[in-house]
């Protein structure tokens, strides 16, 4: 059982708390992206139970009418083990997700992941169009051509700060990932026909998107993490698309302290809502 703090962040350990929170947030106007937490796996072993876990997943789903999508870790279903490991799980859950309906959003980790990822994102969106959806951080140098490079490629884009600790010669200085971010949205507003998410918490983030679609008219929706501006999160549902990062599973410490050590704020925000 998780500790309450924990909680704040983690729907359960199990694939049945993360539908009941999926359904609960669906009730209150926001979709859920379900995360089974696990990653830099170096056995095929649990790169394969965990792909196995997703379709499991992606078959609970079916028949359901929960607003719900997956978001998933390239070092968990094998990219740690062997690049052809981790194309072969991710179209099998892929092509799964298909036919469930069901949106799939690659998530980014180290830069020593970007390029596996960027190519397999945009080799699954040429065959599948918009069923998927990758995610890009304004924390590394490289995101300007990244982001020029999916212009035209179809599905979605994540645009985040970025938690990873990356060397110095290939990230953006602390103090400028905040403007990084602002010139990064205006870059995918502009040159994307394709779909943008705006993952932060950052109410200026949130109000430059909104000047941003009034100028490009490109769509765009809010991501933002489970226990963190809940009560923002609810009031922007009636006037925006909004999606909730739904994390589970039973290796759910590492994922909890590396929240709370990214951003003091979150357990700022955490801790308020459970003494209010």
């Amino acid at each position: 059982m998780l500790p309450p703090l924990a909680s704040r962040f983690v729907a359960g350990e199990t694939e049945a708390t993360a539908l009941e929170r999926a359904r609960r947030l669906n009730e209150r106007g926001i979709g859920a992206i379900l995360n089974r937490l696990g990653e830099h796996y170096d056995r095929s072993e649990p790169a394969d139970a965990d792909a196995n876990a997703y379709l499991t997943l992606l078959g609970d789903l079916e028949g359901t009418d929960l607003r719900a999508c997956l978001s998933i870790k390239p070092s968990q279903i094998g990219l740690g083990v062997d690049a052809s490991l981790f194309r072969a799980n991710l179209d099998r859950i892929v092509e799964r997700a298909r036919e469930t309906d069901v949106f799939v959003w690659l998530d980014m980790e180290d830069h020593t992941t970007t390029d596996a990822t960027l190519d397999a994102y945009e080799a699954l969106a040429e065959e599948y169009g918009g069923g998927v959806g990758v995610c890009l951080q304004a924390n590394l140098q490289r995101t300007p051509d990244d982001i020029a490079r999916l212009a035209d490629c179809p599905g979605k884009v994540r645009l985040v700060k970025g938690a990873y600790d990356e060397p110095a010669d290939l990230a953006v200085p602390a103090d400028r990932v905040d403007d990084a971010y602002r010139t990064l949205l205006e870059q995918s507003f502009a040159e994307r026909d394709g779909g943008i998410a705006v993952g932060s918490h950052d109410p200026a983030m949130l109000d430059a998107a909104d000047r941003l679609h009034a100028e490009y008219d490109t769509p765009y929706e809010i991501q933002m993490l489970m226990g963190v501006r809940e009560d923002a999160q609810e009031r922007l549902a009636a006037d925006h698309e909004v999606w909730q990062y739904v994390p589970y599973g039973s290796k759910w410490p590492s994922y909890f302290y590396r929240r709370v050590a990214e951003r003091r704020s979150n357990l700022y925000f955490a801790l308020r809502a459970i003494v209010n």
